[in-house]
């Protein structure tokens, strides 16, 4: 069994259909891509996938297999690159990953930290969304992440770096901002956004949230980014939740407001995998409680 084998396999199941995978994942022809998949099932010796009236799909041997077949990609992957890490005789380097937004308070005092100990060292940075910042770690491109907890890590550990309360964000001239504190019953009738499921311990805690006030929440729109949010709420005069951190990044058209009564919060983590014993992280690890201040 090869390697594209399992990546020709993995493609279909997620397209689910073998002419989008060859045509828009993979590049190849769909009657190559077919002979691909039947020569895998004759060594694996199942039936992975069946043709249907909406594609293609997996029976439940193949479900069965799907995960170990993302498993061994990922474990590939990061093979790869750490032969490559190993190989390059440069100055130590430490890849470190931040929640989009969350660097801007964060990264001087980690920057120092880290500098202070290893004087040559290089931070390479990242800046996405926790699940990207997850996946990135479990294959090997990142060391550590400053990330919300994911349901699902892995071999993937986790610090308790602080907690962030939410905050109401809104158009700065709307009926509530001139209130010192909005209670969640208060917007049951205004236009909500919801973050994405880019964001989904964020959507978790702000569905909880309304679910304990008893506030039957009718979001009208979603929005991927802070950048996003700003634009919709400005436009469409919305009212959301976000941490408390993004209040810096708001412009003067959009305020913030702290949440009246039973306040939401957020963890922020730092995650790393099980098996990395890098002095530069032990160190990290250990200086967790001079960060928690941070936001």
């Amino acid at each position: 069994m090869e390697l594209r084998h399992l990546r020709y396999f993995v493609a279909v199941a997620d397209a689910g259909s073998l002419t989008v995978a060859a045509e828009q994942k993979l590049h190849t022809s769909q009657p190559s891509l077919s002979r691909q998949i039947r020569d895998l099932e004759q060594e694996v010796g199942v039936q992975l996938m069946r043709r249907s009236a909406h594609g293609i799909e997996l029976t439940s041997a193949g479900k069965a297999f799907l995960d170990h077949a993302r498993t061994a990609l990922l474990q590939a992957e990061a093979a790869k690159e750490a032969a490559q890490r190993a190989a390059q005789l440069a100055r130590p380097t430490f890849a470190l990953g931040f929640l989009s937004g969350s660097e801007i308070g964060l990264l001087p005092e980690v920057s120092r930290i880290l500098r202070d100990e290893f004087p040559g060292l290089d931070i390479r940075l990242s800046s996405d969304f926790s699940p990207a910042l997850a996946k990135a770690l479990m294959r090997g491109r990142l060391e550590a992440a400053f990330m919300r907890p994911e349901e699902h890590m892995g071999d993937l550990a986790s610090r308790r770096v602080r907690t962030d309360p939410l905050i109401f964000v809104l158009p700065s001239d709307h009926r509530l901002a001139s209130q010192a504190a909005i209670a969640p019953q208060e917007i049951a009738d205004e236009i909500f956004i919801l973050p994405s499921k880019t964001a989904p311990a964020v959507r978790r805690s702000v569905l909880a949230y309304f679910g304990r006030a008893g506030v039957d929440l009718k979001p009208q729109h979603e929005v991927h980014n802070v950048g996003h949010a700003i634009s919709m709420i400005t436009s469409t005069r919305a009212v959301m939740l976000l941490p408390a951190y993004t209040e810096r990044l708001l412009p003067e058209s959009v305020t913030a407001r702290p949440v009246k009564g039973d306040v939401p919060t957020l963890d922020l983590i730092i995650a790393y995998h099980k098996a990395n014993n890098s002095p530069i992280l032990k160190l990290l690890l250990s200086s967790v409680g001079k960060l928690a201040g941070t936001a």
